[in-house]
């Protein structure tokens, strides 16, 4: 938000502080100051000079050959006896008698103040000296025209007179942080900027006498009859509008140029530079139409506007070149049954004010916040209007600045008005936005730290003219009706502070308790399991929350699951994640093209599945702790990844873990979709379900080009907080183990894990007292075609007390064997 330091001297009364002073206070009450232009260091030695004499040059058909006055005041340049200086000038417009701004030699095109700087010099042009030159718009950096010279409109300004002085640009612009003001729209106008600064300075402001709600309008024959239908009041709230006949198109007076140019706007012609004018004076955005071409789109007499959702199909041509279809949820203007413009955002090309506009339309209306968001991003359109009317600008000051523009069409562009006020209003009879807001005293010195009375409290809002009335210590505060951010007890107490100023706050340091901190559970598990994985080689990343979808399509995910984002930052972000996995599968190949051949990756991160609700009965999320095992296939790994997985798995959660398979009914879930069902399974710690661990299915491993060798687990992190941990140090028994293997011939569908538990649970039971027992795959053959396979365990075990003997085992074998025969009809080889 760029403000001119002489347009708030306009709406003051009292002298301000020197620049930096005052651009401190402004910092540190009201909003950060991104930087400080000195605008007239631009215009140093540019003066006003009259053009006296003006010949055609002797040796060139479009040059001129003038004689200036600059009433003496320029050294060191070379004068006629007259006192008059030579320049030659190529501009159309140029002729005696006109006032004019000279650039002299040595002074700095100020065009070109910030860029490469053009100094100038007395040179020849065809033969004759020039001294100098005679500037245009362009030159003088206050617009885009180059046709003409800048002719100087302001009577009673004498030669000699410092260009600077005569348009207001011996100034200072101040560039403030748009952020700073998100709920401050009446900030986004330098009126209610230099409000702001009247406030935070100590000293009283008075808005002028035209910005008032309810201004009077007078009654007008329909002379270009006008009518609007607003079909979605619950997002447009007001809409007001004016016609006006007989308006003359053309450039802006020199002062309205120099005004927009100041902050960074161009001139267009006076209609549109008004408009614009206003926006930046008020913060209100305000748009022109062509009535006629409005008229011709329009059914009945006059002309018809319409504020509606646009109709499936239909396109509207933008002022910017561009034509779209706008979303669903647009709120547009519709000529007729033609889209004219987007509510809010940008105008349509088919009826702008052109230099043939003779009849106008001026409108002010106010829009919902929330939708102009929303249509901006969604077409990618941000323009100045938007900036404004996406902080929710107060529907209650459209009438105060339609009429102030009306009167200065009139007086400018000769405009008379021709029709009735149109003010489709849902606020009628209100004076503020919020109604008053009763606060004690004693609330806000609480909180805030001061001592203030309630005349000390009254006295700093009504500088920025806020109405209180005190009673009994309690302030009944009404905000202005351009004020909407005033709603409850702590808008007031965060107002008066800022005026006050924050930096008087007392000095004195909180008292608080030295007794150490409760740690929190689950960041000290979460640290536990970084650790522990980290310890074991594993790499930590960190991946966006948000994914594209193709990528949850590339891991089996349906993204219809997951919640889409409708403002995403990119669109390579367009959905919440389901889980972690498909971001660390997304960052295997990389790796692995990066020359990183064998690792492992793990993210602890949040879940987030649609139309799931928690207990609360918001968005459900999923703490989530996920690992992935990748290594190159030229490494040719033998094994499979799946156990390479578990040792993770068994090495990080240190506890008794079941594996068991994936049932049926739930293979259908997105964190199992990744997964191949007959190489995966659910984890277990005792009833507790944790997560799902297994290798990938090869449409996933074709689709993101994993390795062959590729395996991951996910888990519930906040279901491992409930898990016991195990002892981490087990004694090993000072005798020498006893190991033997054991082959069983099964039916080639029993799952590995089952005949494992019923192994292992019938050696349990002959297992002797006080012993250490392991079992183990040491390996699986499945002849080719065959209906059954050879399963081989690995069986050790050690005595505490003493050394056992093979016979011992050999029982315990035994028995596992008739407990698998009984069971799946096993066969010991």
């Amino acid at each position: 938000m760029k403000v001119s330091l002489n347009w708030i001297k306009q709406f003051i009364d009292f002298e301000l502080p020197p620049i930096d002073e005052l651009v401190e206070r402004i910092g540190s009450q009201l909003g950060e100051v991104d930087g400080v232009e000195n605008l007239g260091a631009k215009y140093q030695g540019v003066v006003v000079a009259k053009v006296v004499s003006c010949d055609d040059h002797p040796n060139a058909d479009r040059l001129h050959v003038c004689t200036i006055d600059d009433g003496g005041i320029t050294p060191d340049v070379n004068r006629d006896e007259n006192g008059h200086v030579q320049v030659v000038c190529g501009a159309p417009n140029v002729r005696a008698g006109i006032m004019v701004a000279w650039l002299p030699p040595r002074s700095t095109v100020p065009e070109s103040v910030g860029k490469e700087p053009f100094v100038l010099e007395a040179r020849e042009l065809r033969g004759v000296v020039s001294n100098g030159m005679l500037a245009s718009p362009r030159e003088l950096a206050l617009g885009d025209s180059h046709e003409g010279i800048l002719e100087i409109d302001k009577a009673d300004v004498t030669p000699g007179t410092p260009f600077a002085e005569v348009y207001k640009l011996d100034d200072y612009v101040i560039d403030i942080e748009n952020k700073m003001f998100t709920h401050r729209p009446d900030c986004f106008g330098v009126l209610g900027v230099a409000r702001e600064v009247a406030g935070i300075l100590g000293h009283e402001f008075k808005s002028p006498e035209w910005y008032q709600p309810n201004p009077a309008f007078a009654s007008k024959s329909a002379d270009l009859p006008l009518t609007v239908n607003n079909e979605i009041p619950q997002l447009v709230p007001r809409f007001s509008a004016v016609t006006m006949a007989n308006v003359k198109i053309g450039p802006s007076p020199t002062w309205l140029q120099v005004a927009l140019a100041k902050v960074g706007q161009k001139s267009i012609n006076n209609i549109v530079d008004l408009t614009n004018f206003y926006m930046l004076v008020t913060g209100q955005p305000l748009h022109a139409y062509d009535y006629d071409k409005v008229a011709a789109l329009s059914a009945g007499n006059g002309a018809e506007i319409t504020v509606r959702f646009p109709r499936p199909g239909e396109q509207v041509a933008l002022l910017n070149g561009k034509t779209i279809e706008p979303r669903q949820e647009a709120m547009m203007i519709a000529g007729g049954n033609q889209l004219i413009g987007v509510g809010g955002v940008m105008g349509g090309s088919d009826t702008e004010v052109s230099n043939d506009t003779q009849n106008i339309i001026i409108e002010a209306a106010s829009f919902d916040m929330y939708s102009i968001r929303r249509t901006s991003m969604a077409h990618g359109l941000f323009t100045d209007a938007v900036t404004r009317f996406n902080k929710g600008q107060s529907p209650l000051q459209t009438l105060a600045v339609l009429a102030k523009i009306i009167s200065d069409i009139e007086e400018l562009a000769s405009g008379q008005v021709a029709s009735d006020l149109i003010d489709v209003n849902q606020a009628e009879g209100r004076e503020w936005v919020h109604p008053p807001v009763p606060v004690t005293v004693d609330f806000v010195n609480t909180r805030l730290g001061f001592s203030l009375s309630a005349d000390d409290m009254k006295r700093l809002l009504q500088n920025v003219e806020f109405t209180v009335a005190v009673e009994n210590d309690v302030l009944k505060v009404t905000a202005p009706f351009w004020r909407t951010d005033i709603e409850t007890r702590e808008d007031v107490v965060e107002e008066i502070g800022r005026l006050y100023g924050f930096d008087k706050l007392p000095l004195v340091l909180p008292q608080r308790s030295i007794k150490p901190v409760t740690k929190n559970a689950v960041l000290e598990l979460k640290n536990q399991l970084r650790l522990r994985l980290a310890a074991a080689g594993a790499n930590e990343v960190l991946t966006y929350s948000f994914v594209h979808g193709d990528l949850l399509k590339k891991a089996g995910q349906d993204a219809e699951h997951a919640f889409r984002i409708d403002n995403a930052l990119s669109p390579d972000l367009q959905y919440y994640r389901l889980s972690l996995m498909p971001s660390l599968l997304g960052n295997v190949h990389a790796n692995i093209k990066a020359g990183h051949d064998e690792f492992v990756l793990f993210e602890l991160g949040k879940g987030h599945i649609a139309n799931q609700l928690d207990q609360d009965g918001l968005p459900r999320e999923d703490d989530l702790t996920t690992v992935v095992i990748a290594a190159a296939d030229k490494l040719q790994k033998p094994g499979a990844p799946y156990y390479a997985a578990r040792k993770y798995l068994t090495s990080l959660l240190r506890t008794q873990l079941t594996f068991k398979p994936v049932p049926e009914d739930m293979r259908h879930f997105d964190i199992t979709k990744p997964y191949e069902m007959n190489r995966s399974a659910f984890v277990y710690a005792g009833e507790t379900f944790l997560g799902i661990i297994g290798e990938f299915r090869s449409s996933v491993r074709k689709a993101l080009k994993l390795p062959a060798y590729c395996a991951g687990f996910e888990l519930d992190t906040g279901a491992l907080a409930n898990v016991p941990s195990v002892s981490e140090y087990v004694p090993l028994p000072r005798f020498p183990k006893v190991t033997q293997d054991l082959t069983l011939k099964v039916s080639s569908a029993l799952p590995y894990q089952e005949l494992f538990d019923i192994v292992w649970a019938a050696l349990g039971t002959a297992q002797p007292d006080n012993t250490l027992p392991h079992l183990g795959p040491r390996g699986i053959y499945q002849p080719e075609g065959a209906d059954h396979k050879n399963v081989t365990f690995r069986f050790e075990i050690a005595s505490y007390e003493r050394t056992l003997t093979d016979a011992e085992v050999t029982v315990m074998l035994d028995t596992a064997v008739a407990a698998a025969r009984e069971r799946y009809g096993a066969e010991r080889l």
